[in-house]
Formats: C-alpha cells, sequence, structure tokens
C-alpha cells in the first residue's frame, strides 16, 4: 500500500491512471488534507489530497516510477508500507486472485440483505 500526497486538482487524475495501467488495484482519495512541512528552509502549508493505493509488493517500484512521471511536484510524497493483515477475501482479491461467489463464506442470511439492498 502506498500514500502519495497531490494537489486537489490532479489527485483523481493520478489514481485513474494508476488503475487504467494495472499498478493499482484500487485508490482512495481523502480531499482536504493539511499538510505542514520544511522545504527549502522554509516551513510550508499546503491543502492537498491524500491517495490510498492498494497494490502489491511486485507493482510497488514500477508505481513509484509512474507517479514521479506525473506528478506535478518535484519531490512527490510516495510512502509505500507492507499489508500484513485483513479480510483474507481483499488481500486475495488485491493480490489479483480470481474469486466467485462461491468462495465467499456467506450464510442465506447475508445474501437476503444484498437482495433487499439491490431492490432500492
Amino acid at each position: 500500500m502506498s500514500y502519495i500526497t497531490a494537489p486537489a486538482e490532479v489527485a483523481e487524475q493520478i489514481a485513474t491512471s494508476l488503475v487504467k495501467e494495472d499498478l493499482a488495484i484500487s485508490v482512495n482519495i481523502i480531499d482536504q488534507v493539511t499538510s505542514i512541512y520544511k522545504w527549502e528552509n522554509q516551513i510550508d502549508k499546503t491543502h492537498e489530497s491524500l491517495l490510498i493505493v492498494k497494490t502489491t509488493a511486485e507493482k510497488t517500484n514500477e508505481l513509484i516510477e509512474r507517479v514521479r512521471e506525473i506528478h506535478p511536484y518535484e519531490v512527490p510524497e510516495i510512502i509505500s508500507v507492507d499489508i500484513t493483515g485483513g479480510n483474507p477475501d481483499y488481500l486475495d482479491w488485491l493480490s489479483g486472485k480470481e474469486m466467485s461467489i462461491d468462495d465467499l463464506e456467506l450464510d442465506d442470511d447475508d445474501l437476503e440483505v444484498e437482495n433487499e439492498e439491490s431492490d432500492d
């Protein structure tokens, strides 16, 4: 998983590029993040968007290089962390393992709720 900050006006474009180019399976964009940092010996404050990028370890280096190409900052923030746990079904999806509805451990009550929600 990688965290990337970007100006709000380009955050969606960066996220879409990463997913379209198969460098990420999913990107969440959190708007209105305030960043306070030191740059060229000055304290600065910027309002940005935070991209939470889900990808695999194998794609991380390529993702970093692509972001560096399309990001407007001279030194974009791209920080990657390992995912050490989570919903096994989600982690399978993240890693590209194909799943069918039969792979999910759902009972009849879960299916009824899903069907009721889709009727609305």
